[in-house]
């Protein structure tokens, strides 16, 4: 068994198709196919089942894959050590983010570089379901998540931090755009513009939660995109809204969308640091003083930079 059918047999596990999975490791479909075919044979074991249109994995195909990856991950931090050793580093964190977090992250980032000189940061933003499957293997240190529950993820622990206030979008033209504050009951007569459940279900169900205990049914927009597309789409001018983080909001500057706080006691989504169980590495573990120390920021900083 070589590094490389492994590291083969994962990519096309993760693209369920031999040319996508070529593409991305920069070589000639017939030599994905020949590696993984040797791999099968030395395991004595069908690892996908080849339609013409279609390639899934079989039973055993996903049982064997968790164990794949906790070898090239051991390989990949293998590597790292080796790294660091030839260029007197520390290591590396590997550090999965969300949207969102706004001059947050930054701070948070430029405490732990004081907490940790020479430990480089690696930051991915990544999908809920492959950032708990990353961290899971073992190819994340620590990931940010929202919403989540450390029940629905056994063998990691969750670190509460801090609220993540949302605030209402609107076009800037509209009448809600310049009170300080409005109600969800407000925005009843508009369409809200939300991104599919799947992406966010912890957003999504916070905020039609929210319409629902505020007495209406909201009215559906366009399924939305990406945050630039929606923000795009009400500065237009349609009548329409979405939620956004607060952070984010500060930092945007869109002068045909008007961002209006929530009124008491408005909406705000739990920000947590998933790692894996048990004691942490020292850079997880000065990852989370980080954290903290944002957590204890006074509510006065926070003002000044609204």
């Amino acid at each position: 068994m070589e590094l490389r059918q492994l590291r083969y047999f994962v990519t096309v596990a993760e693209e369920l198709h031999f040319g996508r999975a070529a593409e991305r490791l920069l070589i000639g479909q017939p030599a994905v196919s020949q590696q993984i075919r040797r791999l099968e044979r030395e395991l004595k074991l069908e690892l996908f089942d080849r339609g013409p249109r279609l390639v899934r994995l079989t039973a055993a195909g996903e049982t064997f894959l968790p164990a794949a990856r906790a070898v090239l991950s051991a390989e990949d931090a293998a590597r790292a050590v080796a790294g660091a050793l030839l260029t007197g580093t520390a290591g590396v964190l590997r550090l999965a983010t969300i949207t969102g977090l706004g001059e947050r992250l930054d701070r948070v980032l430029d405490v732990f570089e004081r907490r940790a000189p020479g430990v480089r940061v690696e930051l991915d933003a990544l999908p809920l379901k492959e950032r708990l499957t990353r961290l899971a293997d073992g190819r994340l240190d620590a990931a940010f998540v929202r919403g989540a529950d450390s029940r629905e993820n056994p063998g990691l622990d969750r670190h509460p931090l801090w609220e993540d206030e949302l605030v209402a979008a609107v076009p800037a033209r509209h009448e809600l755009a310049g009170r300080p504050s409005v109600t969800l009951a407000e925005l009843a007569a508009l369409p809200l513009r939300l991104t599919e459940r799947r992406n966010h279900p912890a957003l999504v169900d916070l905020v039609l939660g929210g319409c629902r205990q505020a007495g209406f049914e909201p009215i559906p927009g366009p399924v939305s995109g990406s945050l630039q597309d929606t923000l795009a789409a009400i500065g237009a001018g349609t009548p329409m809204w979405t939620v956004v983080y607060g952070a984010n909001a500060r930092m945007l500057r869109i002068p045909r969308v008007a961002f209006v706080p929530f009124a008491p006691p408005g909406l705000s989504l739990p920000t947590s640091l998933l790692v894996r169980s048990g004691a942490p590495a020292a850079p997880v573990a000065l990852l989370l003083k980080a954290c903290r120390a944002e957590v204890r920021r006074p509510a006065a900083c926070d003002d000044q930079d609204r």
